[in-house]
């Protein structure tokens, strides 16, 4: 089979994997505060998680297996993704100026949230890509059986991503059928990114572990500045915590099993 076909077919999967995860807001019926917060705090220990074990740690090894200086490429491409946050932060504040604190505040965190997992499924998309696209170079079965289990590993970890996007999505008053479409949304750049990967995998496998780290470093933007100080305004700020170790602890799972 065509290595570009194959890519994206593997993608597919793992983005219907990111909808299987968005669609737990029609689980729960009634969207009752508490288990909102938490699942705010779930979130945030969903994408700390995801932002080292899936991105940031696959970067260092990416760079040294490339040659690159691995703390300069990692520690830039970070930086660099949290100050467009940050510019992306205070130009939104500018343009949205005239809305109200609540209102303001409810639209920027759902769309810093959004933004910053569909920035981190672009590498990961890249990532399924370069592995198949690399195939034309590496024809043993190991080859086969890496770009597999890579695109068996992404896709499970996608399912909390999912989940991490489209339940705080409805916990800010957006109707669980849009919560769902958005939160699947968040992972429809996987396959456009995985055709890439695979169709220029020389020069994108050059370029992943920068993107890997500027995705990571967008998304602990995201969780430091919205979402674990909005999950700690609950009164049980103690049970907020221990939903963001068990969020963090489930992702970590997942990536550390999954290789």
């Amino acid at each position: 089979m065509n290595y570009v076909l194959m890519a994206l077919i593997a993608t597919l999967f793992t983005w219907s994997i990111t909808a299987a995860g968005a669609s737990l807001v029609f689980v729960f019926r009634k969207p009752e505060r508490n288990i909102m917060d938490s699942m705010l705090a779930f979130a945030g220990g969903v994408m700390t998680a995801a932002a080292f074990w899936s991105l940031l740690s696959p970067s260092v090894e990416l760079s040294e297996k490339l040659g690159m200086n691995a703390a300069l490429t990692v520690v830039s491409g970070f930086i660099s993704g949290g100050l467009l946050l940050y510019a992306g932060d205070k130009i939104f504040d500018n343009i949205t100026s005239s809305k109200k604190n609540t209102e303001h505040s409810r639209f920027k965190r759902c769309i810093m949230l959004i933004f910053s997992i569909t920035l981190h499924n672009i590498p990961e998309g890249l990532a399924v890509g370069v592995a198949f696209g690399s195939l034309a170079y590496e024809h043993d079965n190991a080859a086969y059986a890496g770009a597999f289990l890579i695109a068996l590993g992404i896709g499970l970890q996608n399912f909390p991503e999912g989940t991490a996007v489209s339940l705080p999505l409805m916990r800010e008053g957006i109707s669980r059928k849009k919560s769902f479409v958005i939160g699947q949304l968040s992972g429809i750049v996987e396959p456009v990114a995985g055709v890439t990967g695979a169709l220029l995998v020389s020069q994108m496998r050059n370029l992943l572990p920068f993107l890997l780290a500027f995705a990571a470093g967008a998304m602990i933007y995201v969780v430091a500045e919205e979402i674990i100080p909005e999950s700690q305004t609950n009164e049980r700020k103690d049970r907020m915590a221990l939903f963001t170790i068990i969020g963090f602890s489930v992702m970590m799972l997942l990536d550390v099993a999954l290789g």
